[in-house]
């Protein structure tokens, strides 16, 4: 099937880069988070498809700020709901 394209999310990635930069092992992230290592690892291989409530559940066990959580969440394909502040130019 030429032609054929499959998108890859990159939450995968983030996901996994997240949980080694908070030294975590595939089953602490699990337990912590209260979900199986397999699915971890699923999630981290891209083998399984996030839901919202699960990303959330995720980056608060990791303690990701706020303004990646709305970039895990648009990885994901999911629309991000906290609100960014922006820096204000006064002239």
């Amino acid at each position: 099937m030429a032609g054929d394209t499959v998108e890859v999310s990159p939450f995968p990635s983030l996901l996994k880069t997240w949980r080694q930069r908070r030294r975590l092992s595939q089953l602490e992230l699990a337990l912590s988070s209260g979900i199986s290592q397999c699915h971890v690892s699923f999630l981290e291989s891209g083998r399984a498809r996030p839901s919202r409530g699960m990303i959330l559940q995720l980056s608060e066990t990791l303690e990701v700020p706020l303004r990646q959580r709305n970039d895990w969440l648009t990885s994901a394909g999911f629309a991000p709901p906290f609100p960014c502040a922006r820096s204000t130019i006064r002239r």
